[in-house]
């Protein structure tokens, strides 16, 4: 394991799937963390009906964890309902990557968020009432977005 992270994440950094963006995106999701630098969006194609993700990508400007995660996170979202999709723990995205270095797992988080912004950008731009575990989790990113506006 070189600098304590496994040949998953150093092969998931060095080849990450789904960068970019979806232009026609129905949820776009942004987040960052103001301690490490690390910004993440993440851009979703989600089918009418079911709301089955169909596409997601991610732009991630951080560190080999942080890019990482959101990109096996993406993996992981394809094909569920966005209601499963939101059922994926940070606890489950560093065991899909057999585990993160401890001073890393927050990189984790950030990915969830992302995708937690991007389900409560879905839920208001479609009408549908937003869960109260999304709204908290915006609430949240939103006191970070105004920190990290101040430091820009």
């Amino acid at each position: 394991m070189e600098y304590g992270y496994s040949e998953k994440v150093l092969d998931v950094f060095k080849n990450p799937h789904n960068i970019g963006e979806i232009k026609d995106a129905d949820a776009i999701g942004k987040v960052g963390n103001p301690a490490c630098g690390d910004l993440l969006w993440m851009f979703l194609k989600i089918g009418k009906g079911r709301h089955v993700i169909e596409d997601a990508k991610v732009k991630t400007f951080g560190c080999v964890a942080a890019i990482a995660t959101s990109s096996i996170l993406t993996d992981m979202i394809k094909g569920k309902t966005l209601e499963d999709a939101l059922r994926i723990s940070k606890q489950d995205v560093v065991s899909e990557l057999n585990g993160l270095p401890r001073q890393k797992v927050h990189c984790s988080v950030l990915a969830v968020d992302a995708l937690k912004e991007a389900a409560y950008d879905y839920y208001t731009r479609s009408g549908i009432s937003v869960p109260e575990d999304v709204k908290r989790a915006h609430e949240h990113n939103s006191i970070v977005a105004e920190r990290i506006e101040h430091m820009e």
